[in-house]
């Protein structure tokens, strides 16, 4: 049964009156409820694990590696958060002998910033739902989370969420602190609520676009982490291709494919030099040839699946180059066309055919790679295929425009969790400049807040000169990290 309007105001109104409470905890006591919620989850794996794969068809591998991603990511976060470096405390002392005049005492930190609204994704039922990056790291800062459930996986939200709740509760921390809620009409009211202060978002470009243009329009407007997916172009060079095409073209399959293609790092673009058409599709044909299929998560996504590669199929100019179906679980399908079909129907390079299925773009010249390259939209990633001697400066740096991960050699699929990692890119890949993966997700649902000459007894704990907390400083200039015993590598 969806929650009503008025149990997401409840809900809402629960999550602002412990966020109150939990502003201010020590970093001890939220990295403390962090791995409470790690401990619940591995405690309650088998169940959850059992009706994740019910739900939406994934492994039992899958589900049980997300699953263990989910919790390193919460034991990661609790230590950045008893390290502190996340609330960037600056500490400016009074100096009269300051380059433009004499300098006030001011301190800067950032503070969370209140109820953050949570939507899970249907590819992820665990490292991008319930538990998953954007509910993990806006608890990290300091936040209360209320989360929308998709709909394709309810009974786990449900379960997870039960987990989460108990495992806080039995840490000490306050009641409301986080709280689920389904249905559209509470995602919409999760929206609009003027005390939730941020949004999270992982899904489709219509509905998160759709989702942050309202939040826009609230009286108050407020920040829309969205992250909407990608193409993920791959460029192969003329050297690579000659040099290793088999590897490349296996790997590709091996990637495009990797969780039916319900991944949104899926490499859904592959551009090659020209000539080898016959080639190319006999050693796609081989590579795929042992692939097992599954279902896909839901009946919605396999339609709209179906209709984005027949637009593409249909368009002019592209061609079958492995056949595919439609089936309930469905063969990869590989696509072809020129880069001068590209050029004529460029949005051929902007659709998205979530599932196991890419297109195969020739080119006749390593020098149009370029001009492709800025035809695409904003990517997650794009990655280069290439050779030590190969000069690819110029599209590497047309690559960085378009992208928030760069690829060198590799397959974008697998999103490892990490300080270094980020998960996000320009518009439509997402609709901030932020990550929602790694450590530096948490800085999202935070804001900075300076004080100036206040005395010592009104600072908050991180701006205190005996640094109570034992947390990062930047003092007059110089980073001061105090060592932590145990801090995880």
């Amino acid at each position: 049964m969806n929650t009503t309007v008025e149990e997401l105001n409840r809900k809402v109104e629960a999550a602002h009156a412990a966020f109150q409470k939990a502003r201010t905890v020590p970093p001890d006591t939220r990295a403390g409820w962090l791995e409470a919620v790690a401990e619940g989850l591995e405690g309650d794996a088998p169940a959850l694990v059992d009706i994740a794969a019910r739900e939406t068809g994934l492994g039992l591998d899958r589900l049980q590696g997300e699953l263990r991603r989910s919790t390193f990511q919460l034991r990661l976060f609790a230590d950045e958060v008893r390290r502190g470096e996340h609330l960037d405390a600056v500490i400016d002392h009074a100096d009269d002998s300051w380059g433009m005049g004499p300098r006030p005492d001011i301190r800067r930190v950032k503070v969370p910033l209140g109820v953050v609204g949570v939507f899970g994704a249907s590819n992820f039922p665990f490292a991008f739902s319930v538990m998953g990056g954007d509910s993990a790291s806006a608890l990290a800062a300091g936040c209360a989370v209320v989360h929308k459930a998709h709909d394709g996986h309810l009974e786990l939200a449900a379960r997870t969420a039960d987990v989460v709740v108990a495992a806080l509760e039995a840490a000490g921390a306050p009641a409301g602190l986080f709280g689920l809620v389904t249905g559209r009409p509470a995602a919409e009211a999760l929206v609009d609520h003027p005390l939730v202060k941020a949004v999270g978002f992982t899904g489709s470009t219509g509905g998160g676009r759709a989702l942050f243009d309202r939040a826009a329009a609230r009286p108050e407007p407020i920040p829309f982490y969205g992250e909407l997916g990608g193409i993920n172009a791959v460029f192969v060079t003329e050297n690579a291709w000659n040099s290793r095409r088999e590897d490349i073209l296996t790997g590709y399959a091996q990637s495009f494919t990797l969780g039916m293609g319900q991944f949104c790092t899926k490499p859904g673009l592959l551009f090659v030099p020209a000539g080898d058409t016959g080639s190319v599709a006999a050693v796609l044909a081989h590579a795929l040839d042992r692939f097992e299929p599954t279902v896909l998560l839901n009946d919605r996504l396999h339609d709209g699946y179906r209709e984005a590669v027949t637009r593409v199929r249909a368009a002019a100019g592209v061609e079958v180059l492995v056949e595919g179906d439609f089936a309930a679980m469905p063969s990869p399908m590989v696509l072809r066309t020129t880069a001068a079909n590209v050029r004529a129907h460029p949005e051929l390079l902007r659709q998205e055919m979530f599932g196991p299925a890419s297109l195969i773009v020739e080119y006749a010249g390593e020098s149009e790679l370029v001009g492709l390259a800025r035809l695409l939209e904003g990517q997650l990633t794009t990655t280069v295929q290439a050779e030590a001697a190969d000069d690819v400066t110029e599209l590497a740096a047309v690559l960085v425009d378009i992208s928030g991960r760069v690829l060198w050699n590799g397959w974008p699929t697998g999103v490892t969790v990490s300080y270094a990692q980020h998960h996000g890119g320009p518009y439509p890949a997402t609709t901030s400049t932020t990550t929602s993966v790694g450590t530096a997700a948490i800085s999202r649902f935070l804001r900075p807040v300076a004080y100036q000459s206040f005395p010592t007894s009104r600072l908050p704990e991180a701006l205190q000169d005996e640094n109570p907390w034992g947390i990062a400083q930047r003092i007059d200039g110089e980073w001061h990290r105090p060592a932590r015993p145990g801090a995880q590598r």
